[in-house]
């Protein structure tokens, strides 16, 4: 019996495709395909074990090792498992790492059970290959970059236009030392994906945040790096106020809502206490002991008036944040880039720079 395939596509991408990944969850959790859902045909002991057996003895014995492993119950679970998902989504298909021996046998497997579903040709690589191949020919598309300092809302901008690429929401980090998430953090690889994939379809201009290559545990691919080095900028202005607003939203408000939302109450009121506290913690070298302590004391006291119900509170040391250590910061950075510094087509307040990136994009 011929085992269907299907070539490599971005469209399989761009459509939301509904994706089976049967390597192991080992492989699956260091970088997936977008839609993606893990159903191993070997978890990752029998996969480890097969690997052994392959490199001392080669393919036939790992083979034989494998169907040793996965077979009786265990197979018919694995089998059972496929075939709930196709029965969920029917157009389903199969992939594995290089579109070879694990997802051939599952889709024979599922073949003897009466359904037959198409593999990916070239499997995960070549799917990783397209993907990282339409970041690199993004790098060639006019860019405008967003900048400003911190707490001007400049994501909230690129999330207002069509053609806004939100690096912060793939790398699921706000991109500062305060910028974790409760949730995991996005592996290079699906950082990359995500990417990615927000940029099929996206052949013109794009509009794009000013942030520094790492984002979290991610690294903002280089060719794309390089082109947002070179791109003219616009700049947000906003007065101190303003943006001590938006951080708390951003920085308390939010953070804690999404710690609630995956711990509750309790035990994510104090999850959100120490990781900023610990944010805090690791800017001691830049910031100084003096100046450490004397924060550490005001965002101690800011929590205990928010437990009060005064949110408010925190103000108190996310101003002597900005005003002593990121604003500076930023203008430094800024000054040294006098000479080499990409053009910068528009400065003015948020309104005005919105309103500057859609002329620019249009």
């Amino acid at each position: 019996m011929t085992l269907a395939t299907v070539p490599a596509s971005l469209n399989l991408i761009a459509q939301t495709t509904p994706l089976i990944d049967v390597r192991a969850p080992v492989e699956f959790v260091q970088g997936s395909l977008p839609g993606a859902v893990n159903l191993p045909l070997m978890v990752d002991d029998e996969r480890h074990q097969v690997g052994i057996a392959y490199k001392q003895h080669g393919q036939q014995v790992a083979i034989g090792l494998g169907e040793r492993l996965v077979s009786g119950d265990t197979k018919r679970a694995r089998v059972d498992a496929w075939l709930g998902y196709v029965a969920r989504q029917p157009d389903a298909i199969i992939y594995c790492f290089r579109g070879g021996l694990r997802s051939q046998i599952a889709q024979q497997w599922l073949a003897d059970a009466g359904i037959n579903r198409p593999r990916i040709d070239g499997g995960w690589k070549a799917m990783r290959q397209r993907l990282c191949q339409r970041i690199d020919e993004a790098s060639s598309q006019p860019m405008l970059v967003v900048a400003g300092l911190t707490g001007c809302a400049k994501t909230t901008l690129i999330n207002q236009l069509s053609n806004g690429i939100d690096l912060e929401a793939f790398a699921n980090h706000k991109g500062s030392a305060f910028g974790r998430q409760p949730e995991e953090p996005t592996t290079q690889i699906d950082f990359e994906h995500a990417l990615a994939k927000r940029l099929i379809g996206l052949t013109g201009s794009l509009v794009v945040e000013d942030e520094s290559r790492q984002i979290g545990n991610a690294n903002i691919p280089l060719t794309f790096w390089h082109a947002l080095q070179r791109a003219p900028r616009i700049r947000i202005e906003m007065p101190l106020d303003w943006r001590l607003e938006q951080l708390r939203r951003d920085y308390i408000e939010a953070l804690e809502q999404r710690y609630t939302v995956r711990y509750g109450p309790q035990e994510g009121w104090q999850r959100m206490r120490l990781q900023l506290a610990n944010a805090l913690e690791r800017l001691a070298k830049r910031l100084g002991n003096a100046r450490l302590q004397r924060l550490q004391r005001l965002q101690g006291m800011a929590f205990d008036a928010h437990a009060l119900g005064n949110i408010q509170a925190h103000e108190a040391w996310l101003a002597p944040l900005l005003t002593e250590y990121y604003d500076p910061l930023y203008r430094y950075h800024l000054e040294k880039q006098r000479d080499n510094r990409p053009v910068e087509l528009h400065v003015g307040d948020w309104e005005s720079c919105l309103e500057a990136a859609r002329q620019w994009s249009a």
